[in-house]
């Protein structure tokens, strides 16, 4: 079976370029399938941030579509339209020479009509309400009108085009409800474990982006309360992102140097989990969070906002974490105190989160890729 997935760019750290690179390398070596992945944005002087895998192949088109900001508003639409078109052309013609017999367009970046012969996947990584909103911040006059027009054409266009949309929950599966064919399928971890949390250690840990989406501001202001009741417990924030630095001087303005810390991402993230006896997830919003799969895969009790549309397909309130209604700080800095409170809880919570980790094991997920693929065929 011939596939190409097509995506922004693979120079991004984030878990959507690694969880495609890990998908593609396990179907490359267990299933035998022919994949090239096209990246649209990314030139040959800008490096991948994971490895490609041996035998997948990359097409670098390197439209500078990043270059329509140099402009304002409204020529800044003319060059984005253009670069749009230029950008059509080279995947059609890249699809029509490879002849692929499915094609999969990742995330919402990027989504055309291409004249081939092949099945059209759209996998989503975002939730649809959330796909080119404005995460949080105001827009102009100009910007937000175009936003919502250019945010309509693309449902319309992903509803009429992809023979099947790709989600990772059953309620982001539902916003999906009017395409030809939705299925469900969630993203694994490769993540190797080192070692499990024995849950003793007292510190909290919490990993993502320093930005808006992840709510850390809100998880500062929860660790707050928390170290009032519990001094000699410690929240560890590892990631990074533009918001870095309102993050410290909100650490320092609530006198939590001696409680928080604020690191830089790390490879060894596995090894900074088992050290850790809790995860706190604040985002305002998740696709899936990966980062809930792999504090789980080593046992970590999990307290997280209840946001649209991830947490609650991970963590089974009471069961193996705790769910908060979103922006609830005291409602999330009382479930963390009563895991802190609670060692048999958290001993509790712990196992069943290694029970639960086993149903988004990677043979598991891409069997339900595997069974995807061949019934398009």
């Amino acid at each position: 079976m011939k596939i190409v997935y097509v995506i922004d760019s693979l120079a991004n750290q984030g878990g959507v370029e690694r969880i495609v690179l890990n998908k593609t390398e396990y179907m490359t070596k267990h299933f035998g399938y022919d994949i090239s992945i096209i990246t649209c944005y990314q030139n040959d002087e800008m490096p991948n941030s994971f490895p490609v895998p041996d035998g997948v192949k990359q097409i670098r088109l390197g439209i500078p579509f990043y270059s329509q900001y140099h402009y304002r508003y409204p020529y800044r639409l003319v060059v984005k339209n253009r670069l749009a078109r230029q950008l059509q052309y080279a995947i059609e013609t890249t699809i029509q020479r490879i002849d692929p017999d499915i094609l999969v367009f990742v995330k919402s970046d990027v989504f055309f009509h291409v004249k081939c012969r092949a099945k059209v996947v759209f996998e989503g990584h975002e939730p649809r309400p959330f796909t080119f909103s404005n995460y949080g911040l105001s827009r102009g006059t100009v910007t937000g009108w175009y936003m919502k027009y250019y945010r309509r054409q693309f449902f319309r266009q992903v509803e009429r085009q992809a023979d099947v949309v790709v989600a990772l929950t059953q309620g982001d599966a539902f916003e999906w409800r009017k395409v030809k064919r939705v299925e469900v399928i969630p993203n694994f971890t490769k993540m190797p474990i080192v070692s499990i949390s024995d849950t003793m250690t007292k510190r909290a840990i919490a990993v993502g982006r320093f930005e808006w989406v992840k709510g850390y501001d809100q998880l500062i202001d929860a660790w707050k309360i928390v170290s009032e009741k519990h001094p000699d417990w410690h929240l560890d924030l590892f990631g990074g992102g533009k918001l870095e630095q309102e993050l410290k001087q909100q650490q320092e303005r609530l006198g939590l140097q001696d409680y928080l810390s604020i690191n830089p991402g790390t490879s060894t993230i596995n090894e900074e989990y088992a050290k850790s006896s809790l995860f706190v997830a604040s985002s305002h919003f998740e696709g899936f969070p990966l980062v809930l799969l792999e504090a789980m895969q080593v046992g970590l009790p999990c307290v997280a906002f209840d946001c649209r549309f991830g947490p609650s397909a991970v963590i089974d309130d009471g069961v193996n974490g705790f769910l908060v209604p979103e922006g609830d700080v005291a409602g999330l800095a009382e479930k963390i105190c009563r895991l802190i409170e609670d060692e048999k809880m958290r001993q509790r919570f712990s196992q069943a989160a290694l029970e639960k980790s086993k149903q988004f094991a990677v043979d598991v997920v891409m069997a339900r890729w595997k069974k995807l693929f061949e019934s398009l065929l």
